[in-house]
């Protein structure tokens, strides 16, 4: 069984490699190499679950192998199987069986169709690693792959300027997510004292115990869990997302925000169940934001205008309602709630534009006029009242960009004064002091020892909050986010003896990104006169494979699972004590800024239209 369970992550990751190798002008063999590979693993998936059935239903966990150790760390990848398991199992693999066979002809002639199978393939290993999943650490790499693909898929026509828009719209969120399942990960290191397992969870006495002596760090480890589920599964008050993801072409639609990745959020609550299950205030609180999510979604689904936007809302709202059943602890329901909400959603998203063509017909000949009343009751005009409301979404987005991202940008437009000259002659000698200290810290006052890694973390995210806000020079906000990462590795070396070997796997993919993404910047601005972040400039049209590899340098910069960074991240974060609430804050925000920066300068430089009129010009959305 340990076999087969290798296997099932395997064949994704074999299926998404020969995809790459494929060129772009043979159709038939990249679709086979998709829907190939996904068909085998369904039949494989089917196979290992109705003999697990036959076996009794026996719960797996395997340690695979150890990734990065030392003195009371201990990062390792560990696989889970279970009920849960399974049903995400069965229903991911039908269904991606499905839409890959679907999407060789919907896709048929289209610009980008390698692209789309090598990032649908992505995808589905990511799907993967995030169900078989036996810790924190192993889901979070499924995690960041979920969260990129997605990018990519709804900016799929990255020639226009919505899909692109909506693409880093819904990226920011995920980011919410991602800090969520961070902190989450270091508040449970903290209160096991190790990376602990989900199999290792279901021990009702070892948790009780645990919670008893620790109840607050269990209680905000549990409210950032929740925050990752609500950002993942579109949740109040993040629920604006999931219709603007639907710019992508409907078959990642149908895939990604209708019934496998929408509900990834339901999967870590059904996961973590035994760790929160006795702490009531949480349950309340899930049950709460699934009460109000449900009501404020299915009242958005009946007045839109688009097919899409309907059963992206409606989606919302079933999930919604999953969230309160999980919170009663009715995990069977869940699962059998979760396989019908993403059955149908497929299907309704699969035949929408079919659908279209018809009801356009039909009202085209069978158009009856609605009557016009001039009631003034109360009750109408309550009625009036929610309609407007609902048309306008509940202002969610507005809301969530006054109170998140609207304060980031203040911030950082309070910084203008951060010009390269005084990055290099200020901040550069700085750090070099801060070096020297190093050396000295027996020597400083304990007052001052303990002061000196916020001061650090503190001149890091200012850094990294120059460079969000930066919109002229590309490669001096390139820069800004590398300096970033020195001034954390510093911050953290300086609090907790930072090995140097910890820091080396910190920085080492920090730097290789660095160099690549400057060089990269450097020559295309030798290319191009043009480098103004102000708006979109579309070089992905004429410097595909330049696009690709400053892509890979953003990506090790944000710590994706690419480099040793990604685990120097949670190393870093590991050697940050429960009470250093202003260090944490100041690392987990220059986290959250870095990856929307690189985020930002990958899209403004390499997506939307292009800047030059000599180009074709697309359409605004898709």
């Amino acid at each position: 069984m340990n076999l087969f369970l290798g296997l099932l992550l395997i064949i994704p990751l074999t299926g998404f490699l020969i995809s790459l190798l494929i060129p772009k002008s043979n159709e038939k063999l990249l679709s086979l190499a998709a829907f190939g590979p996904v068909g085998f693993h369904f039949l494989l998936s089917l196979s290992f679950v109705g003999v697990w059935l036959f076996n009794g239903m026996e719960t797996f966990n395997i340690k695979e192998f150890v990734i990065y150790s030392s003195e009371g760390y201990e990062f390792f990848i560990d696989l889970y199987f279970d009920k849960i398991t399974a049903v995400y199992l069965l229903v991911g693999s039908l269904l991606t069986f499905l839409i890959t066979i679907y999407s060789r002809y919907y896709m048929h002639r289209e610009e980008g169709y390698k692209r789309f199978f090598n990032t649908l393939l992505f995808f589905y290993l990511g799907y993967n690693i995030t169900i078989f999943s036996g810790n924190f650490e192993t889901l979070f790499i499924g995690w960041e792959i979920l969260g990129v693909s997605s990018f990519l898929l709804i900016a799929f026509y990255r020639d226009r300027y919505l899909p692109v828009k909506n693409a880093m719209k819904v990226f920011s969120v995920y980011r919410v997510g991602d800090i969520g399942l961070i902190l989450a990960m270091w508040l449970s290191h903290h209160l096991w004292h190790e990376n602990i397992t989900f199999f290792e969870l279901n021990n009702h006495d070892n948790v009780s115990l645990h919670l008893h002596e620790h109840s607050w760090i269990g209680l905000f480890t549990s409210l950032l869990i929740l925050l990752a589920a609500m950002a993942k599964s579109a949740q109040f008050p993040f629920s604006f997302w999931l219709p603007r993801a639907m710019e992508g072409p409907t078959p990642s639609s149908a895939i990604f925000y209708s019934s496998l990745s929408v509900h990834i959020g339901v999967f870590i609550l059904l996961r973590t169940f035994p760790f929160w299950e006795h702490q009531t205030i949480v349950r309340v609180i899930v049950i709460i934001l699934g009460l109000v999510t449900a009501i404020l979604a299915s009242s958005m689904a009946r007045v839109q205008s688009s097919v899409k936007a309907q059963v992206a809302y409606s989606s919302v709202s079933q999930i919604g309602i999953i969230f309160i059943e999980v919170a009663f602890g009715f995990e069977t329901l869940a699962l059998i709630h979760f396989a019908g909400n993403a059955f149908l959603r497929t299907y309704q998203l699969l035949v929408s534009p079919s659908v279209v063509t018809y009801l356009i017909r039909e009202q085209f000949y069978n158009f009856q006029p609605r009557e016009i009343t001039n009631q003034s009751h109360f009750r109408q005009k309550i009625s009036n009242t929610i309609y407007l409301m609902s048309l306008k979404e509940w202002s969610l987005d507005s809301l969530v960009f006054y109170y998140l991202w609207a304060p980031v940008k203040r911030a950082g437009n309070v910084l203008r004064f951060i010009t390269p000259k005084i990055a290099w002659s200020v901040f550069a000698p700085l750090f070099v002091i801060g070096s020297i200290l190093l050396f000295y810290q027996e020597e400083i006052p304990s007052t001052l020892r303990q002061i000196l890694p916020i001061f650090f973390a503190f001149v890091g995210l200012i850094l990294s909050l120059k460079s969000f806000v930066k919109r002229h020079d590309a490669r001096f906000s390139w820069l800004l986010i590398f300096q970033n990462h020195l001034w954390i590795a510093l911050a953290i070396t300086f609090n907790a003896h930072f090995s140097y070997w910890d820091m080396v796997l910190f920085l080492s993919g920090v730097i290789l990104s660095a160099i690549v993404g400057y060089f990269v910047l450097n020559w295309l601005g030798k290319k191009e006169s043009n480098m103004d972040l102000n708006r979109f400039q579309g070089h992905s049209y004429e410097y595909k494979k330049t696009a690709f590899i400053f892509l890979l340098a953003c990506l090790g910069m944000a710590g994706f699972p690419i480099t040793p960074t990604f685990v120097g991240e949670d190393l870093i974060f590991s050697h940050i004590e429960v009470h250093q609430v202003l260090l944490l804050a100041f690392v987990a925000l220059s986290f959250i800024i870095n990856g929307l920066a690189l985020i930002r300068l990958y899209a403004r430089i390499f997506m939307g239209p292009h800047i030059k009129t000599d180009h074709p010009i697309s359409g605004r959305s898709a």
